[in-house]
């Protein structure tokens, strides 16, 4: 699928980061958008941010507040398109939306490792199941399931548990990679391809918040920015010389480089360098890969700040 124009493209998770500006593009380039997120203000800001690019003519953005680990909320928003939309099909179904949280089996509650693990995997589930019918009924339709570096390295380096996000970026991966030959049996017209992007995910910190805190509000305590500090800290990744022009700008570089892959067809989108660098020496030494060794040495090669 090289061109995006009068496509319909769902995207969960569309009110922030790499969602957000999956949406800015595809509506740049004519095709109308169907986003969903659990924050009706944050949708709310996407749509105008698209609105002030210059939206085509006739293109169409509706946004759904829906929980994806909800499957009657999930039955619903493919209802809310097929009826907004006034279609029987759609060509593009990101599967985006994730949160943090619940690293731990010892240290944090179940209910919380449960709902990171339900969003992160069951919202791809749910994604693919509840609108795959509408792929098929499409000429063409492409799946894009946003998977993770954790989802072939489970780490954040030695001194943080990392185990309820992990699990469900692997369980996107291998459900991915399975669905390619059942889709060249079953849906030949309808393709697949697993993102994995490296560690720049800001909107995840947000969304985290919304949902396992029940907090709205898109501003951290001074509590919650130590804490985040810390734990930036110890997975290596130092924001603190990079503002928020910047990090809009890699949210901008990383959904053009998923774009360009599903251009291409790719069915392995791997985003940013620290992605491909990861991706490499896992597989060069895959018995050292959780050694704190492993960890100190890449993370030196790839510019990571050791906490």
């Amino acid at each position: 699928m090289r061109d995006f124009a009068g496509r319909i493209a769902v995207i969960t998770g569309g009110g922030a980061g790499m969602g957000r500006e999956l949406a800015r593009q595809l509506v740049a380039e004519g095709c109308h958008v169907a986003i969903c997120d659990v924050a009706q203000a944050a949708m709310d800001e996407t749509r105008r941010l698209c609105e002030a690019d210059g939206l085509p003519q006739g293109v169409r953005i509706t946004t759904h507040v829906v929980d994806v680990s909800d499957e009657a909320q999930m039955q619903r928003f493919r209802d809310e398109v097929t009826a907004q939309h006034a279609t029987g099909c759609i060509h593009l179904l990101f599967n985006n939306a994730g949160i943090g949280g619940g690293g731990s089996m010892i240290a944090n509650s179940r209910e919380q490792w449960e709902r990171t693990f339900n969003i992160c995997w069951g919202g791809v589930y749910l994604g693919t199941r509840i609108f795959l019918p509408m792929l098929i009924a499409a000429d063409h339709g492409h799946i894009v399931n946003t998977s993770s570096v954790n989802g072939f390295w489970a780490s954040l380096g030695p001194t943080v548990p990392h185990t309820a996000y992990s699990a469900a970026k692997f369980a996107v991966k291998g459900f991915s990679e399975a669905l390619i030959g059942d889709l060249r049996l079953n849906a030949p017209h309808v393709r697949c391809s697993v993102v994995m992007p490296g560690h720049i995910g800001t909107s995840i910190m947000t969304n985290s918040r919304r949902i396992q805190l029940g907090d709205s509000s898109d501003e951290l305590s001074a509590e919650e920015v130590t804490g985040m500090r810390q734990r930036l800290s110890a997975a290596g990744i130092d924001l603190s010389q990079t503002s928020d022009d910047d990090l809009r700008a890699i949210a901008k570089e990383r959904a053009r480089s998923i774009l360009d892959g599903v251009r291409r067809g790719d069915w392995r989108i791997l985003v940013g360098d620290d992605a491909h660098a990861l991706d490499a020496r896992v597989r060069a030494m895959p018995e050292r890969a959780y050694e704190v060794e492993f960890y100190q040495s890449f993370a030196a090669e790839v510019g990571w700040r050791l906490g």
